[in-house]
This record gives structure tokens, sequence and C-alpha cells, in this order.
């Protein structure tokens, strides 16, 4: 069952509404679920209900400019004032500290989806003591010129137009090719499952186009998870499980995702692994690969925790 909780944001301004999924009886360890750009927390209550079955306490916050902690349509998409993306990683870290202090004796788990994905790898650099695994989900890697590049282009059309300005210009350079392989709507590249991809159109909460200073955050966010420190910082023998569609145009169709994979490898961690899902878009979870997906997660965080007990 969905518990809503809410807490004030690190940027001492607005209020954080988060989600926890709690089983029956004593949890066996906890997953907290990082959500990716234009969506929220609680479009992964099913995946969260299909674990809290098997004995995990699932938690995720909705970021700033997204879920129930916008405060209205025109925020969503703007972070904050200062569109740091390290706030943002200062509201997860909160909501970990929160249920870890309640729940301290048992794995702990962190899952990134797409935008969330980069702020899992920068998370797991910057706070990765007391975490037992992380599941990359959706994930991509861009070179830091290409980045820089992105970055100060929406520097300078926040300068002209203002942070909470909607580029039409800057969503085409981070999202243009994105579906031209499919057509449609739109949101194709998300999905084979085409209810999916009409119940992500139909949703006010999912698709909203971004401001200058949620792209600003978006990007600094890529650019830190990409980061060579941002490997090395990760503990080597921390678990690592990468998963993607294999036809996802955010890890390049695979490219993308095997590059994140090598750099992990290259940098000394011996306990990361990796599964492309042959024929799948984006959302893996939401798609004809869900119950595989599903399983394979379970079997990852399963076999850590069989692991930790041992210990």
């Amino acid at each position: 069952m969905l518990h809503n909780i809410y807490y004030t944001s690190c940027d001492g301004v607005n209020t954080i509404h988060a989600c926890l999924w709690r089983p029956e009886g004593k949890p066996k360890g906890v997953f907290q679920i990082i959500h990716g750009m234009s969506e929220y927390a609680a479009r992964y209550s099913p995946f969260a209900e299909f674990l809290a079955e098997q004995g995990y306490l699932v938690c995720a916050e909705d970021h700033l400019g997204h879920g129930e902690t916008a405060k209205d349509e025109e925020a969503l998409g703007y972070f904050d004032a200062d569109h740091d993306y390290r706030t943002v990683l200062k509201d997860i870290h909160y909501l970990r500290q929160r249920v870890q202090a309640k729940e301290p004796d048992i794995p702990y788990f962190m899952m990134g989806h797409s935008m969330g994905s980069f702020l899992c790898r920068a998370y797991i650099a910057r706070y990765p003591e007391g975490i037992s695994g992380a599941v990359i989900m959706g994930t991509g890697y861009q070179g830091k010129g290409l980045i820089n590049t992105a970055i100060a282009m929406t520097n300078f059309n926040a300068a002209f137009c203002g942070w909470t300005n909607r580029s039409n210009f800057i969503k085409s350079l981070a999202f243009g090719s994105y579906n031209k392989k499919w057509g449609g709507s739109g949101f194709e590249w998300l999905s084979v499952n085409e209810d999916n991809v009409k119940a992500y159109n139909a949703d006010p909460l999912c698709g909203f186009p971004f401001t200058d200073n949620g792209y600003s955050v978006l990007f600094h966010s890529i650019k830190a998870a990409c980061a060579r420190k941002a490997f090395k910082a990760t503990p080597k023998d921390m678990p690592i499980y990468i998963v993607s569609g294999q036809e996802d145009p955010v890890g390049g169709y695979g490219k993308q995702v095997r590059t994140v994979y090598k750099k992990y490898v290259k940098t000394g961690h011996a306990s990361v692994s990796m599964k492309l899902y042959e024929g799948a878009r984006h959302e893996i979870l939401n798609d004809f690969t869900k119950d595989e997906a599903r399983a394979d997660i379970l079997a990852f965080i399963d076999g850590v925790t069989a692991s930790y007990k041992a210990e």
C-alpha cells in the first residue's frame, strides 16, 4: 500500500512529496527509486508493489518541479532558483537518511531511471556509504565537449529569455532525434507498448516541457555522472546492475550503455553487470519486458541481500 510523506526541500522553499510502499512484516531490504524527467514517483507503483510483495520497503520522492512537489502547472519543469542538481541529490539523500534511520540493519539499494539514472550515478559517487547496491536503468553517456556546449547554449538562451522560458530549441537539442525512428505523437521512443505511450500522453504530470532552469539541472547532472571522477569515487566493491532497452535512444541504442559499463570496469569495479533487452525502448518496466525486468532486478537485489545476511 502506498503511503505519502512530506518534508522540506533542501532549497528551504519547497515541500517534497515522497511515496513509501511497505511490505507485510519486517522488510528484508530497502529499495529507493529516483524517477526520470517529466514523470513522478507514483508512476512506479506497480513495480514498487511487486517489490513490496517480495519483502522490500520501497521509497521514492517527487523531484523539485515534478509530481506533487510542483506547486502548480507553471512549476512543472522548474527546479529552484539556484538550478543546482546537487539540491536534488540532497533531497534524495534526505529521504534515504529518514528511511534508513528507521531500518538501519538491512541492505539499502538505489535505482535511477533516465534522468534519474544520471542522478543515481552522481549520488552513489557522492553519498556511497551504506549503499548495498545500485540499479542504473535507461542511462547514457555524453562527452564533456558536447554536454558543455548544451550547458552554454542553455545559459545563453536563459540570459535572453529567462530561466522560466520553455525553449523549443533546447528541447530539440536534447531530444530532437529520439522519435525519428518511429514517428507518431512524439513519445513512441518510450515504449513499444502503445497503451503505455497513450497513458503517458494523457497524464498531465508526464511529458511536460522543461524550462531552461530544468535543462540546466539535467545537463549538469549528466555532466557530473559522466565525469571520470564520478566513476572513480564510486566504491569498487559496490554491486551495480545496468539495464536498458537495446532500442533506447537515451543510451544510443545500446552503445552509450556499453560505454558506461566499460567505464565502471576500467575504474576497477568488479561487481558491475549489464543487460540490454532486445527490441525494447526506454521504459522497460512499462513494456513487454516488464515481467523479465522485474524478475532480473529482484534476482540482483535478492543476491546482494543474501550476501548481506551472510556477513
